[in-house]
Order: structure tokens, then sequence, then C-alpha cells
């Protein structure tokens, strides 16, 4: 009997259950995460019992039941041809890809994408991303060792038969069915399953790790092996202070901006990778090594910046960047985060003047006062500004779902050996990572400024405003 759409269960519910499932794996893989998850658990509780408001917001915005199960975690692609199939496992779980992220610019040969839900009711059921970086051969200047991981990359296969049948299933029905999705969850987690047996032999591995760790990475094993998965915390300068009273290293710098009273973008830290023991191929017998690839990771994320926003806040790093350096060994951490604190001073911390500046985007929602002074016929005033003011409409800000080059970047150099900071010339090649993919990635900003006009269109509806003055609205 032929299968019906009723019987279907959503990309959400496919989404939770891989969620769910990966991190049950990683937990078992790596005991530090589990160890990490607490840590977050037990700050995020502190932070909401010592700010009755923030929690208060969280809840009207739907917000609060998102932050215990978000989840981001990362792999790094071989081929084009991997990077497509991958496109098409996470249409299974509702996730498209979203912006282009050239880490070629600190060093790092690969170009990247997030994939995620893009839907506002999708993000809050479950906002899990991946973000996936596809390498780059072309950056490797040894031409013969270029052309040894081209041949070793195509005599893998990092999908089973049953994943890729479940993929066609749900491209022909349109959906899956219960049980297909827990066997799609199933045959799916095989792809992100670590393996300690390397597909190469030890001589090879020296020489691929010598052009780039990251690139011995990803050519010397069976599949991309999830390298992290990343719990979100209210506070991290707080997981940061105790990470290492619980046996947890971290690394020399948070990430992205410095702490202030308006979170903006993302900032990101995490625990030094495991040097974990791993088997070569060897001429008769194998041969015992280690690999170090898979580490933890957390992050805290702010309001998400325009593209005015963006302009400010990237100056701003670049400045720090050029001014402070970090050296392997985390030496000049401290400079680094006084600088950038310093440097960061003129970047507006208040949210009103963030967004009638048109730094950072913002949900516009009707208040209980707006609309009663709509219900007795109160004229209402002539711009957003002043509606405000008025207490009629309110404004909240618009998570930042996305990464950051250089500090995604920077996470991975922290976690292939050193804390070095490092800045290339970019040398992006969208068009060629967009073939690759199948598809254009979702532009990042756009989804942000939909979400703010939506919203605020919504919102003048409901107060019966037509015609509103709206030159402070980004």
């Amino acid at each position: 009997m032929a299968t019906t759409q009723s019987h279907f269960i959503s990309a959400d519910r496919i989404r939770s259950l891989f969620t769910e499932a990966m991190s049950a794996m990683y937990r078992e893989e790596v005991p530090q995460y589990g160890t990490l998850v607490e840590l977050v658990a037990d700050v995020n509780a502190k932070v909401l019992a010592d700010n009755p408001a923030l929690k208060a917001r969280l809840e009207a915005l739907g917000e609060l039941e998102r932050i215990n199960v978000e989840r981001h975690g990362a792999i790094r692609l071989g081929t084009a041809a991997e990077l497509h199939t991958m496109r098409r496992l996470f249409a299974v779980m509702g996730m498209e890809a979203v912006g282009y992220y050239d880490l070629s610019m600190a060093g790092v040969p690969v170009h990247s994408t997030c994939f995620r839900p893009v839907a506002e009711e999708a993000l809050k059921i479950n906002p899990f991303r991946v973000f996936t970086s596809l390498l780059r051969l072309e950056l490797i200047e040894d031409k013969a060792l270029r052309a040894e991981a081209e041949a070793i990359l195509a005599r893998r296969g990092i999908f089973t038969d049953g994943v890729l049948r479940l993929i066609s299933t749900f491209e022909q029905t349109g959906g899956l069915t219960e049980e297909q999705a827990k066997s799609f969850v199933a045959e799916a987690l095989e792809t992100f399953r670590w393996h300690s047996e390397a597909t190469v032999s030890a001589e090879t591995y020296k020489r691929l790790h010598d052009a780039h760790r990251l690139i011995a990475d990803v050519v010397s094993f069976k599949g991309p092996h999830i390298n992290h998965l990343t719990p979100r915390t209210l506070d991290i300068d707080a997981v940061q202070a105790e990470m290492p009273k619980r046996g947890i290293t971290p690394k020399a710098v948070i990430e992205g901006p410095p702490r202030r009273k308006i979170d903006i973008l993302l900032r990101q830290t995490s625990f030094k990778a495991l040097e974990e023991p791993v088997v070569f191929l060897g001429e008769g017998e194998a041969h015992a090594g280690t690999h170090t690839a898979r580490f933890g990771e957390i992050e805290q994320r702010g309001v998400a910046l325009t593209p005015k926003g963006r302009m400010l806040y990237d100056t701003l790093l670049h400045a720090v960047r050029g001014e402070v350096q970090v050296g392997v060994k985390g030496a000049g951490a401290g400079d680094y985060a006084a600088e950038l604190s310093a440097r960061f001073e003129t970047f507006p911390d208040d949210a009103d003047t963030l967004r009638r500046e048109g730094l950072a985007f913002f949900r516009y929602t009707a208040t209980a006062e707006g609309c009663a002074a709509r219900d007795k016929g109160v004229a209402m005033p002539a711009s957003v500004d002043q509606l405000i003011a008025a207490g009629y409409l309110r404004f909240d800000p618009v998570i930042y779902e996305d990464f950051l080059p250089v500090s995604a970047a920077g996470i991975f150099q922290s976690n292939l050996g050193t804390d070095q900071q490092v800045n290339y010339a970019a040398r992006a090649n969208r068009a060629a990572f967009e073939a690759a993919l199948g598809a254009k990635v979702e532009d990042e900003l756009a989804l942000y400024a939909a979400t703010q006009n939506g919203s605020l269109a919504e919102a003048l509806r409901t107060l019966g405003v037509t015609a509103p003055e709206r030159k402070s609205i980004a």
C-alpha cells in the first residue's frame, strides 16, 4: 500500500531525532563532551536565576526551550560529490545551506557553509546547525601530494547504501514515515561516527600532516567524523573560568566580540582536541599512532548585525588583530582581550542605539498596551520611534544563527595544535563551492532582514498603522 503524506513526520521531528542520536553518540565517544554539557547547564541555570527579566523575555519570545536542545556540530568533507550528497541528506531534516565562509584568510585550506533550518518556527523547535567545510585541494602546493590526496578521497564512500536509499525515497515521495525516519537517523549517523582505523599508511599521513594538519584529518579516514558538538551558554566568560575547575583546559582566548551588555553575533571557546589512538595501514601489519581532531566547544549568541553593523565589527576586529597577535602557546592572550575591549568601546552597547543607528536586526511586536489603545480608538503615533516611546511597540534582538569566518578559523587553529592567530589574503571561491553544492547558498543577512521587516509589518497591521515613518529601520 502506498504511503500517504498524512503518514509523514515533519522535518523538524527528524532533525530532533538526529540531534538526540548525535549527542548521545558523541557523549559516548568523547566523555568530556558530557562534562561540558553539564557545565553549560549549570551556568545557564545560574544566569536565569540571577536575571528574572532575561528569563521572562526568553520565555515570552519562545526561546527558552530551544537553548537546552541547541547544538551545532562541524564536519570536514573531501570532495565536491560528498558536499552535494550532504546537502541532500540535510534537506531531509529541513536544513539548508546558509552563508559562505572563506577560511583561507586564516590559513585554513577550506571553504564552508552552515546547514541549518531557516524558518522561524523551525528554529524555535530545534536550531541544529552543522558547519560544513570542503577541503580545497587546489591550495596544496605540492602537486604530487595533491594528486595523491585526490586519489585517496576518490576511493572512499562516506554514505551508507541505506541512507542513500532513504534520501531518494524522501525526494521522490516528499517525506518519511516515523519508521523510515528512525532508519534514516541510524544510517546517517554512520557518516559522522569516529573511525580509529586510518585508510592510509603512517608515512602518507605524515606527508599530509606536514602539508596541513587539517588535510591529514580529512584525507586519512573513512569518513568525516563529527569533530565537535557545541551547546549554547548564556555566559561564556563564566564557562571559560569554570572549565579548568572541571578538568577541562580551554583555549587561550574567546573568539569573537568582547563581553558586552548587549551581546552581538557569536562568541566561542573550546577545549583542546583529544590525542586519540589510531591504526595506520602497513605492509603485512598495521602500525599504531595518534591523531588529533575532536574537541569540545561552547558558544554564546547575540543579536544579528546589519551590513552596516557587520562592517563596523569587521573593521574593529581587523584593527585589533593587526595590533596584537596571540602566539603559538597563547602568549599575548591577555593583551589581545584588553585591546579588543578597548577598540569595541566605539561600538554602541545599548539596544535602542543599535536599532536607531541601523546596526542590528530586531523583531517587532505590538504590546498589550498598544492593542488596548487601538481598541479605544487612540490615534497612533506617526513613526516607529514614537510607537516604541509610547509603549505600543516593542523590539527584541533577532538571534544570530550563523558563524564568523575569523572565529571559526581561530577554533580550527587552536584544535589543530596552536592558538597562534594567522592573517592571510583571502582566496574565496564561492562559485566553485556552490557548483559543488549543487545550489546557491542562502544569504543570511537577507534572512534576518526578512524576519525584521515581516515582524514590523505584522505588528503595524495589528496596531492598525498603515503608513508609518520607517527611516530608523535598517
